[in-house]
């Protein structure tokens, strides 16, 4: 099971505690920011992106969507998300519990720039139900993102 690989992954790092299984869904950002009583903004999600022949994750925060000709600029092609059987293949977790951690060799991480407002957010932890208080200066670290990119924009509600 996904999760488990992140507890172990943080294990690692003597962090495993601070891994929060919840007792409804975090699958969604809005179901998440429910769950653990926090604005959806400051909840990481991890979009999964197929460029070339790898699977790239981006870690963004909720309130933001791909822009997609930022994302063309960055990545020199148009998005084009994995699907939930991919995600799980390639990655190494489902969709709704897709997170930075624990990944697939071969798997690059980045973060989108929409992340540095907040001093402290939610990724998840390999499943639909779980998550983990992170500051920025911590994801990074854990997440071994290859770098800060700004790939999204603001969604209009």
């Amino acid at each position: 099971m996904a999760i488990e690989r992140v507890r172990a992954y943080f294990r690692e790092y003597g962090m495993e505690g601070r891994v929060r299984e919840l007792d409804e869904s975090s699958a969604t950002v809005e179901l998440a920011a429910a769950a653990l009583n926090c604005e959806p903004q400051r909840i990481a999600k991890t979009l999964s992106f197929m460029v070339e022949d790898h699977a790239v994750l981006v870690v963004a925060a909720g309130d933001v969507k791909i822009d997609n000709s930022k994302y063309k600029a960055q990545f020199g092609k148009k998005a084009k998300m994995l699907s939930p059987q991919e995600a799980e293949v390639l990655v190494g977790h489902a969709v709704g519990g897709v997170c930075p951690f624990a990944v697939n060799e071969g798997v690059e991480v980045y973060l989108d720039e929409s992340l540095k407002r907040f001093e402290t957010v939610f990724p998840a932890c390999g499943s639909g139900n779980s998550a983990i208080e992170l500051t920025i200066p911590e994801l990074e670290k854990y997440s071994g993102a290859a770098g800060w990119i700004d790939v999204c924009k603001l969604m209009i509600a």
